[in-house]
């Protein structure tokens, strides 16, 4: 189904990342981060989503009156790579059009900070994409959150896995408000605009 303005046909962010207070602060958690602001601006508070393996927020962002959007914010409480099962459990019981799903995600192929949005594509060995792509298809959106290279020989794996940096701590926050500044705007204005606000 094509994305539609209906402003009553919900939207489901997901924020990519680990469960557990060990993950909190890594690299591959600034999807959680992203959905924890949004959540904070919502006014909401993560819950258990019934039978879903994920935390939920219900509610709606932008403008008030017919600007506004129904968006169910979600963090999959499964690990990583078995973020599609929660993800799409959750998009079957709220009737959630594939193409109004977002994942917001830590990408290594951008420069930290540097934020992508676009629609459908490859999982580019992200391992929550891959599970969502394998369990949904591959057109939905993506907020892509540059972390960059691991330095010199370090593996991704360990590289995704560690906390950011200190310089890096010292922007975080406001690179972290700028992408659900993003999410906001792809979801209220369409891609194309938030494409040309945030594709910097």
């Amino acid at each position: 189904m094509d994305v539609t303005t209906d402003a009553n046909v919900p939207w489901l962010i997901v924020g990519l990342g680990n469960p557990g207070s060990e993950y909190a602060a890594n690299r591959h958690n600034v999807g959680f981060m992203v959905a924890d602001l949004l959540a904070e601006r919502m006014k909401g508070r993560f819950k258990r989503a019934g039978r879903a393996q994920a935390q939920v927020v219900e509610g709606r962002i932008g403008p008030p009156g017919p600007g506004n959007r129904r968006v169910v914010l979600a963090k999959p409480m499964s690990y990583m790579n078995l973020s599609g099962g929660p993800v799409n459990s959750l998009r079957d019981f709220y009737k959630v059009p594939l193409a109004h799903v977002v994942a917001v995600h830590d990408e290594l192929d951008i420069d930290f900070g540097t934020l992508r949005l676009k629609l459908g594509g490859g999982d580019n060995g992200h391992n929550g994409l891959k599970s969502m792509t394998k369990v949904m298809g591959a057109e939905y959106h993506r907020v892509r959150f540059g972390i960059g290279r691991p330095p010199g020989r370090m593996q991704v794996a360990d590289f995704v896995l560690k906390d950011f940096s200190s310089a890096e701590r010292r922007e975080l926050d406001y690179f972290v408000d700028r992408a659900a500044d993003a999410v906001e705007a792809l979801v209220i204005e369409g891609l194309e605009r938030a494409q040309g606000t945030y594709n910097s």
